[in-house]
């Protein structure tokens, strides 16, 4: 049986996540999110249990990947591997979405850790 579900979010009723971000729609093996309006700031290094692909709208940031450094600015878009060690530094008001795939927000993928 093929799964024919239609799905529409909008960016207004969208629930929004304890890092800042929006989710946007789901399915069951790719989600979407949008990082809007992001203030200068650091973010700490982390690893994640999926795989992110991103595309930015507006402003600029650097992508430390696994001890490389790229810089990000509109127009540009990105991968960051499944488990790979990360962090970002917005250097300007930063807006873009992501996919991940696995879908980020399930079984706890997406949580803030201590």
């Amino acid at each position: 049986m093929n799964d024919s579900t239609v799905k529409k979010v909008s960016e207004k009723s969208a629930p929004k996540g304890t890092m800042g971000q929006t989710y946007l729609v789901s399915g069951k093996r790719l989600a979407l999110r949008l990082w809007e309006s992001e203030s200068p700031q650091s973010k700490a290094s982390d690893r994640r249990d999926y795989e992110t692909v991103g595309y930015v709208i507006a402003g600029r940031a650097e992508l430390t990947l696994e001890g490389q450094t790229i810089k990000l600015e509109a127009g540009d878009s990105w991968l960051v591997p499944a488990q790979a060690e990360h962090s970002y530094r917005i250097l300007e008001t930063f807006t873009a979405v992501e996919a991940t795939a696995p879908p980020a927000q399930v079984h706890g993928r997406d949580e803030t850790r201590s």
